[in-house]
């Protein structure tokens, strides 16, 4: 199993003060530890970057997420996460603009999305997205 792991989960392991045992955070370091495929956005990147300040936050997050592949969104990857979004807005499930591209990449590359984001479970119960559970 692949997983796509979450600003949301990236955030709380890279504190320093994180809760112990977090499900999702042991099973990132679980899927770290066991090489299992680990895949990022650069909108995943680009939030922790901004999410954390100082030099030294900065040089941590490039360091540890320096070996993890990203995904790279293409035209067609919008253009289906705006269909995933209004699909999920006729059901009644309000989705960002993130969310919805985020959720269309692992349906489309087969991922298992590793998050603490609540939303994400609304969008399962409309699309092919499969999210982590303990």
């Amino acid at each position: 199993m692949s997983l796509f792991v979450d600003t949301s989960v990236w955030s709380l392991a890279l504190r320093r003060d994180i809760p112990p045992g977090d499900p999702q955070v042991v099973a990132l370091k679980r899927a770290l530890t066991d090489g299992q495929p680990i895949l990022v956005t650069g909108l995943v990147l680009q939030e922790l970057l901004q999410g954390f300040v100082g030099p030294k936050s900065r040089a941590l997050i490039l360091e540890h997420l320096s070996s993890v592949p990203l995904v790279v969104a293409d035209r067609d990857d919008h253009v289906q996460a705006a269909e995933l979004r209004n699909a999920c807005c006729r059901a009644g499930t309000q989705v960002g603009t993130i969310d919805a591209l985020i959720a269309h990449i692992c349906i489309r590359h087969t991922l298992t999305l590793l998050s603490t984001d609540k939303n994400f479970e609304r969008i399962a119960n409309h699309t092919a997205l499969r999210v982590w559970r303990p």
